[in-house]
């Protein structure tokens, strides 16, 4: 009997076709869709809402509730002084997260469609919660919302610049660098280089992809 294999159609729902692919998921995640307008992951209008954002939206949700966590450690108490070093730890421990959810749990499929290319603000408040259970756990009371503010303005730094690297024309040499190291994940070399902000934890964890033929020549 011969194994017919599982194609996923691009003019119907995604999410309860990819489920069907099995192992084959891993390669098809990374085939890049180009298209003007982007498929649709469920039949139901109003759960399909929630899959589109603009880039916008994430500064505008998300740097007010930052600032609110960060102004909360200092009306428990926490000294002012104590405030900056705590919101880069959490702008810190994000850079970890990010590479470690992009390494071990999204794989989200590459496309040109602009409003899917950050992360919905009802899914992130989901995934937000347990983490800000973590903080709470490791932190004492006035700490964990200074830490758990600067976590979420990293993540909108990372949201911001994802979707600058994909439709963003940077003129400097740190975008270009970095906007080059996020495609090369996408179209060369899917099973490395997971960092988007920052390669700090490929060079950490060994996942920085070796230079292209290209580059080689280059060098």
């Amino acid at each position: 009997m011969v194994e017919h294999k599982f194609v996923v159609d691009l003019n119907k729902p995604l999410v309860f076709q990819v489920g069907h692919l099995g192992e084959a998921y891993e390669e098809w995640v990374h085939q890049p869709i180009i298209s003007k307008d982007g498929p649709r992951f469920f039949q139901n209008g109003f759960l399909e809402l929630f899959t589109r954002t603009a880039w916008w939206v994430i500064p505008v949700v998300w740097v007010p509730v930052a600032s609110w966590f960060i102004s909360s450690s200092a009306k428990l108490g926490l000294p002012s002084s104590n405030l900056p070093p705590l919101v880069l730890l959490g702008i810190f421990l994000w850079t970890l997260a990010e590479y470690l959810l992009h390494r071990f749990l999204f794989h989200v499929k590459t496309t040109s469609y602009c409003l899917r290319l950050v992360f919905p603000p009802a899914a992130a408040a989901i995934l937000a919660l347990p983490i800000w259970n973590l903080v709470k756990l490791v932190s004492t009371p006035s700490t964990a919302p200074a830490v758990f503010g600067g976590i979420l303005l990293g993540y909108v730094m990372y949201d911001c610049t994802h979707y600058y690297l994909h439709h963003g024309q940077p003129k400097t040499e740190v975008p270009q660098k970095l906007k080059k190291y996020h495609l090369n994940h996408h179209y060369r070399m899917q099973n490395a280089g997971f960092g988007i902000t920052s390669p700090l934890w490929d060079k950490v964890f060994g996942t920085v992809p070796p230079p292209s033929k290209v580059d080689s020549k280059r060098r």
